[in-house]
């Protein structure tokens, strides 16, 4: 008789672990797809940081021809006043 009850027992504990390990594999299921959605925003930010920092290249570019073609126009409205206080001083 007590070795009936001692395996009877060990039945609900039986199931009890089982129930564990289930919840164990939904548990590194679901830390598996949270890594996975971790990595693919880690991507998608280096991504945008590449984006950011070519947009600030040409925005740079962009500063540095508007300053050229402001120096331009300025030498050119420079000249034309040279003109038109030599003509005027005629």
């Amino acid at each position: 008789m007590i070795g009936l009850t001692g395996c009877t027992d060990l039945k609900p504990l039986q199931a009890q672990v089982d129930d564990l390990k289930a919840q164990l594999a939904k548990v590194q299921g679901d830390a598996s797809a949270a890594k996975s959605s971790a990595d693919q925003a880690n991507s998608a930010a280096s991504s945008a940081g590449q984006s950011a920092s070519g947009a600030q290249s040409t925005a740079n570019q962009a500063l540095a021809a508007a300053h050229a073609s402001q120096s331009c126009c300025d030498a050119t409205n420079e000249k034309i006043d040279r003109m038109f206080k030599r003509s005027v001083s005629k």
